[in-house]
């Protein structure tokens, strides 16, 4: 079989590429950076999200394609039938974060989506990326093919995505190895999730490329393995304090309104972090034909977190904008030769020595917004 990845550079695409190719499959990816190829993975340099580009590599007409792009809405249903039209299953990847809240009982596929009970009106108006994902899965379902099928994992973990409630390793475990204090929000904590480690997501989804019992359905692939927030972070803090004999300090802040103003992730917070999820997933196991045992959350975030940190990691773009945030609610500090970018060093200076810069900046966003609104024809 012959598989076409599009955008499968992340977490899971990595490793749904290796489990491929050792069931004998020949997969190509797309990467806008050029990758050294292995074995029967092979990659395509170019943008997936460029209609020229698409349509010539989908001539080559895969058994399957797996999309891991991000897309709007609009996009989305420009180019939908141009995806079922080429493949003989197209592989969409949704997000666990259209369910609603499931006051903790343990979500099935056929629980409540979000866009199907929310009357915030406000947040309907938006693409937010819960409501963008489930508006995707209806174009798919309102499609006459049905050689699709839609995957809803949660949050997927590996040594090289280490998340904290909203946060990326890149703005709790950056600065916890560089000696400052991590922040994070008592209300979040408080709160049960799950994570799921990218291996464990790939092999599920490997098990669903080229199943004709999976056309047309949704499967979410998430342990049932959950633990608060603040379990997770000790978990952290205890692999941290092991290998440095120190153990980070942590300061609290009591909720997560200021952080998501800051981080803009308002959404985020408040129709899926803020939520108790816990998670069955047997119909993919029924696909599967037995019961998939899941890597414990403990033993896989200590596994990852060893690992970026043993093996000296990079990590990713740095947010100089959080990092003053971070540092003027603690009272540290953040040496000016760590910033490697004369605008990086002006966002950092600006947000950590003037205390009202983001109600001024979201003031300035409104007044702007309304202006283009008033005189734009």
């Amino acid at each position: 079989m012959n598989i076409l990845l599009l955008g499968g550079t992340g977490a899971i695409g990595k490793e749904l590429s290796v489990a491929l190719e050792k069931r004998g499959m020949q997969v190509d990816v797309t990467t806008r950076a050029d990758r050294a190829e292995s074995g029967n993975v092979h990659y395509l340099k170019g943008d997936a999200r460029d209609d020229a580009f698409l349509k010539k590599i989908l001539q080559n007409r895969y058994n399957a394609v797996v999309d891991f792009m991000a897309y709007s809405t609009e996009e989305f249903a420009k180019r939908v039938n141009m995806l079922l039209e080429s493949t003989e299953q197209y592989v969409f990847l949704s997000s666990a974060r259209v369910y609603a809240d499931n006051h903790g009982n343990p979500i099935t596929e056929e629980s409540q989506r979000i866009l199907d009970t929310t009357t915030d009106q406000k947040y309907i108006e938006s693409d937010e990326y819960a409501l963008s994902k489930a508006r995707q899965e209806d174009c798919l379902r309102k499609s006459t093919r049905k050689n699709w099928t839609i995957i809803r994992p949660y949050i997927t973990y590996n040594d090289e995505r280490l998340q904290l409630g909203v946060l990326e390793k890149e703005r709790w475990l950056y600065r916890a190895l560089r000696g400052r204090t991590i922040v994070f929000q008592k209300d979040i904590a408080a709160k049960v999730t799950t994570m799921t480690f990218g291996h464990d997501v790939a092999l599920g989804m490997a098990d669903i490329v080229g199943n004709p019992k999976a056309y047309g359905e949704v499967f979410q692939i998430a342990g049932a393995d959950a633990l608060d927030w603040m379990s997770i972070l000790e978990i952290y803090l205890d692999v941290l304090e092991t290998l440095f004999g120190r153990r980070p300090d942590v300061f609290w802040e009591k909720d997560a309104k200021q952080m998501s103003n800051v981080l803009e992730c308002q959404y985020q917070v408040k129709y899926d972090r803020l939520f108790e999820r816990r998670f069955d997933s047997q119909k993919i196991d029924g696909i599967r034909g037995k019961q998939y045992l899941y890597v414990p959350i403990r033993q896989g975030l200590e596994e990852c977190l060893c690992k970026f940190v043993t093996q000296k990691k990079k990590f990713r773009s740095i947010d100089w904008k959080w990092e003053a945030y971070a540092d003027r609610l603690v009272g540290e500090y953040t040496p000016l030769q760590e910033i490697n970018s004369a605008k990086g060093i002006a966002c950092y200076m600006l947000w950590r020595y003037i205390p009202g810069i983001s109600g001024f900046i979201k003031s300035m966003k409104k007044r702007v917004v309304g202006i283009i609104r008033k005189y734009h024809v």
